[in-house]
């Protein structure tokens, strides 16, 4: 049963609907981040889920060794990227700046 749960999904175009504090708009993030500090944090314990959930989705042999925490990449730095991808993209949504800050994780440090 568990491993029916962590299998690869098969290949599709169906949708996903993402939930919980960060399935908002970007411009929502930034308000209420800046308002209250508690609140960027619980933005940032959402980020981390979802990108636990993006490596986990990730296809075999693929981001295998990918560190979602790295020393040259700490939870701050990542915050900020969150921030500053926002405050340039504010059309987006938050998980799309989480999305992007995954790709950033991937790339080779430099």
């Amino acid at each position: 049963m568990a491993a029916a749960l962590f299998a690869p999904a098969p290949a599709s175009s169906q949708a996903v609907k993402i939930v919980g504090i960060g399935a908002v708009p970007c411009t929502t993030f930034l308000q209420q981040a800046s308002a209250d500090p508690r609140a960027g944090r619980e933005y940032m314990a959402w980020a981390q889920g979802y990108l636990s959930g993006l490596l986990i989705r990730a296809p075999e042999g693929k981001d295998e060794n990918l560190d979602l925490s790295p020393a040259s990449f700490p939870l701050r730095k990542q915050a900020e990227f969150l921030r500053v991808y926002c405050e340039t993209n504010r059309g987006a949504d938050f998980s799309d700046a989480v999305e992007n800050l995954y790709k950033a994780l991937r790339a080779p440090p430099g």
